[in-house]
């Protein structure tokens, strides 16, 4: 289900974006859906990159290493 909502914006900026989105094939509203969902998955990724490294936790070298030490091969 849709949902309507209101936004406020210069006029000029809400033309250009019409008229940007017109020569994409596409409309303002399909343009602002799609932002909105990628508006949400960037909290995804994070939320997936912090539960990957909370599960690396076990992965403690015991020191902290020098730049040297880190760069040896």
């Amino acid at each position: 289900m849709l949902k309507n909502i209101t936004l406020s914006a210069d006029f000029d900026l809400i033309s250009e974006a019409r008229k940007k989105a017109q020569s994409e094939n596409t409309t303002l509203n399909a343009q602002f859906r799609q932002w909105l969902n990628r508006y949400l998955s960037t909290d995804l990724k994070v939320s997936d990159y912090e539960k990957l490294m909370d599960s690396f936790s076990y992965a403690n070298p015991g020191k902290k290493f020098t730049r040297d030490e880190m760069n040896e091969r």
